[in-house]
């Protein structure tokens, strides 16, 4: 099932933290039940994406590794 997102960020090219640093500066501008797609190239994220969602509350619909990025569907809270 393809999920589809509301916004995209590409976080490629960032490292640890930033990532999650972009995706709450994101994720804060959005309303409840909107989808950010977030990719990312740091294997990391995988971990800190998984982290940050049970922390803050807000639901990863998704995850996906693909040709070295990293795609993460995030639902806010």
């Amino acid at each position: 099932m393809a999920v589809a997102a509301s916004k995209t960020l590409d976080a490629s090219g960032l490292s640890c933290p930033l990532p999650i640093v972009k995706t709450k500066k994101e994720i804060d501008s959005m309303t409840s039940g909107q989808v950010l797609e977030i990719i990312s190239t740091d294997p990391g994220s995988k971990n800190d994406m998984t982290a940050w969602c049970k922390r803050t509350g807000n639901e990863l619909l998704e995850s996906a590794e693909e040709g070295g990025k990293f795609k993460f569907f995030v639902k806010k809270a």
